[in-house]
């Protein structure tokens, strides 16, 4: 999905920030491969095991997938069963997303915010550290989890802000980028 110029300054801001931050944290997954080979060769090669470089592992895994959500949303890259959604038109599609995007993702969002709020303040409020003496900021990886309701919110806003401009006939819709598999 390329951004449009006929695109409203807020939707190309939004798009914009959602594709950096999915940038960045793809170089986390070669990060997190190369210290995964650095444990496997530290521990059968050189017999020594880091619960810190284990942890760092456990922690990127994390952050990829909770910060990397928004932009898989952005290029339609969740799991979808789309058996009637690809034969409808292009504005039957938009008003799907766009009624998903109300009905569903903000408010899941939203519930995993509410729901989430008093694990992540309660982490805080104790500074919690890992218990078997790895990385000393657990708190800061539960954190993550309400980073990723707000990065997914504003994808919410930039995905209903786009449906809502297909649906009126005012951009072109792109279609879906992944494979069907018939």
């Amino acid at each position: 999905m390329r951004s449009n110029a006929h695109e409203p300054r807020l939707l190309r801001w939004l798009d914009c920030l959602t594709e950096g931050v999915g940038r960045a944290i793809a170089w986390l997954v070669v990060i997190m491969m190369l210290v995964q080979f650095a444990i496997v060769i530290m521990r059968y090669a050189l017999g020594i095991h880091s619960t810190v470089m284990q942890e760092s592992v456990m922690y990127m895994h994390a952050a990829v997938f909770m910060l990397g959500a928004a932009w898989t949303l952005r290029h339609d890259g969740h799991v979808r069963v789309d058996i009637f959604y690809r034969r409808w038109s292009d504005r039957g599609r938009a008003w799907i997303d766009f009624l998903g995007t109300l009905f569903l993702l903000i408010p899941v969002s939203l519930f995993i915010a509410i729901s989430s709020f008093r694990y992540v303040a309660t982490s805080w409020a104790i500074m919690e550290r890992s218990p078997d003496g790895g990385i000393p900021g657990v708190f800061l990886l539960k954190t993550l989890i309400l980073v990723m309701v707000g990065l997914l919110l504003l994808q919410a806003v930039a995905q209903l802000i786009r449906q809502a401009l297909i649906i009126r006939g005012k951009l072109p819709s792109s279609s879906p980028e992944h494979e069907e598999i018939i």
